[in-house]
C-alpha cells in the first residue's frame, strides 16, 4: 500500500503540471479582453490611462509563454520578484487587487458546505431506496424507487431551483435570505439557508447512485456466499447490511468520484440562483470581468482537489473490498 501511495503522489506532479498548461492557455482563448472590460466600466481605471498603460501595469505586454512562466513562478513578475504557483501564490486579481488565494479562502467554505450537504443528501436518499428496490425486485416498491431515480436524473437542478425561488415568493411572499448567515453565528439559520439548495444539488447525483446501488445489489444478492448466508437462517437485515451492501458499494464509490466534477459545476448555477457567495459566483464574476488570474487560480485549485479526491476514492476500495490489494 505504501509504495502505491507514493507512486500515485508522484504521478500527480506531471498531471498537475499538464493541467496547469491546459488551464492557462485555454483560458487565454476566452473571447474578450480584460482591458476592454476595464475601459468599459467607469472608474475601473485611473483617468488618463490608455490601453497600452493598462497592459503594461497588468503585465499583458509580454508573450503567452512569459505570462505562463510568471504564473508558474519560474519567470520574474513586472516588479522583478518571483511569485507564482511554485512560490505558493496563484497571482493577484486584476479587478479586486487581492491575492487569488485570499479571495478563494473567503468563498471556499460556502461551496464546501453546499457540496457536502448535496453529497450527504444524495447518499441518504439513494442508498436506502436502491437497496429496497433490489430486495423487493419487480414489486410496487421497486417500481416506485426506479421512478424516483429517473425523476431525480431527469429534472434539471437549475429549473427546480428557479421554481423553489419563484413560487414561494408568489404564494407566501417568502424569499430566501440574501446575506450569508455564518455557521459560527447562527447554525440553525445557516442550515436553513443551505439545506434547500444542497438538496437540489444532490438530487441528480442521487438518481444515478440509486440505479447503481440497485443494479449492484441485484448482482451481489445472487452470489453464492449470500445464498449461504440465507441458508444459515440469518436475518434479512444482517444478510443485506453485512454481506451484500458492502461489496455493492464499490462501484457506487466510483460513481461518486465521477460525479464530483458535475457537482462542482452545479454549485456555480445553484450559488448564482440562491445568491450564495461561494466559489461558483466568484467564477462567474471572474469570467464576466475577464479576470484571468482569478479564473486560472480557481480552475487550478478545482483540478487539484479533484485529483486528491479521486486518489482517496481509490484508497477506499481497499477498505470496502478485502480482495483489493495495492502493491
Amino acid at each position: 500500500m505504501r509504495s502505491y501511495v507514493i507512486r500515485r503522489l508522484l504521478l500527480m506532479v506531471p498531471v498537475i503540471f499538464i493541467t496547469s498548461v491546459i488551464i492557462f492557455f485555454m483560458m487565454g482563448l476566452i473571447p474578450g479582453d480584460a482591458v476592454d472590460a476595464m475601459l468599459s466600466v467607469p472608474g475601473a481605471v485611473e483617468s488618463g490611462m490608455d490601453r497600452a498603460m493598462i497592459e503594461q501595469n497588468l503585465g499583458l505586454d509580454a508573450s503567452s509563454i512569459v505570462l505562463y512562466g510568471r504564473w508558474l513562478g519560474v519567470v520574474s513578475q513586472v516588479d522583478g520578484t518571483f511569485s507564482g504557483i511554485l512560490q505558493g501564490s496563484l497571482g493577484i486579481s486584476w479587478w479586486r487587487d487581492m491575492e487569488v488565494l485570499d479571495l478563494m479562502a473567503q468563498r471556499w467554505p460556502v461551496t464546501l458546505e453546499l457540496g457536502l450537504i448535496g453529497i450527504v443528501f444524495s447518499l441518504v436518499l439513494a442508498i436506502p431506496i436502491g437497496v429496497y428496490s433490489a430486495v423487493r425486485q419487480d414489486r410496487a416498491g421497486d417500481y416506485i424507487g426506479r421512478s424516483v431515480a429517473i425523476l431525480c436524473i431527469s429534472v434539471p437542478d437549475f429549473w427546480l431551483a428557479t421554481l423553489v425561488i419563484i413560487y414561494p415568493a408568489i404564494w407566501f411572499g417568502y424569499m430566501p435570505p440574501i446575506m450569508l448567515i455564518p455557521f459560527s453565528e447562527d447554525p440553525i439559520g445557516n442550515l436553513q439557508m443551505f439545506i434547500v439548495p444542497g438538496m437540489i444539488l444532490g438530487m441528480s447525483m442521487s438518481g444515478l447512485i440509486m440505479r447503481m446501488v440497485r443494479t449492484m445489489m441485484l448482482e451481489v444478492l445472487r452470489q453464492d456466499y449470500v445464498r449461504t448466508a440465507w441458508a444459515k437462517g440469518l436475518r434479512e437485515r444482517v444478510v443485506i447490511m453485512r454481506h451484500a451492501l458492502r461489496n455493492a458499494l464499490i462501484p457506487v464509490v466510483t460513481i461518486i468520484g465521477i460525479q464530483l466534477p458535475v457537482l462542482i459545476g452545479g454549485t456555480v448555477i445553484i450559488e448564482q440562483i440562491f445568491s450564495l457567495p461561494g466559489m461558483g459566483r466568484l467564477t462567474i464574476e471572474a469570467v464576466f470581468n475577464r479576470d484571468l488570474p482569478l479564473i486560472n487560480g480557481i480552475m487550478f485549485v478545482f483540478a487539484a482537489v479533484l485529483l486528491v479526491i479521486n486518489f482517496l476514492i481509490d484508497i477506499t476500495y481497499a477498505y470496502l473490498n478485502p480482495k483489493v490489494r495495492y502493491e
